[in-house]
């Protein structure tokens, strides 16, 4: 099945904690005990929005000695919420005449 990353995008930020998530490590690389011991959640329950968020390509991971540190791919983000705003835009971008016509069937 074939998901749209658009669509991975807006899935993965629909999260409350993964969009603090995400938040935190605009700021910061981080690991996922850094970000547990941040949100009083158990470090299983981090890696899994971690892993939903690197998924749709929002975060990558970079191994430091025995810690994986997490940064926030910032271009990801802002081309996810840019090709957003021209698709909420378009319609309206285009003239009564330039919309498309779709033919009516014949009674």
């Amino acid at each position: 099945m074939f998901v749209n990353p658009l669509n991975r995008v807006f899935a993965a930020l629909a999260s409350l904690p993964r969009r603090q998530i995400i938040a935190f490590l605009g700021q910061t690389a981080l690991s996922t005990a850094d970000l547990a011991l941040r949100f009083g959640m158990s470090a299983p329950a981090v890696s899994r929005h971690l892993a939903v968020l690197a998924h749709a390509g929002l975060v990558s991971a970079e191994r430091q000695g025995q810690r994986v540190l997490y940064r926030l791919n910032r271009d990801a983000l802002l081309d996810a919420l840019a090709r957003f705003a021209s698709e909420v835009d378009g319609p309206l971008r285009r003239g009564p005449q330039q919309r498309a016509r779709v033919p009516r069937e014949a009674i």
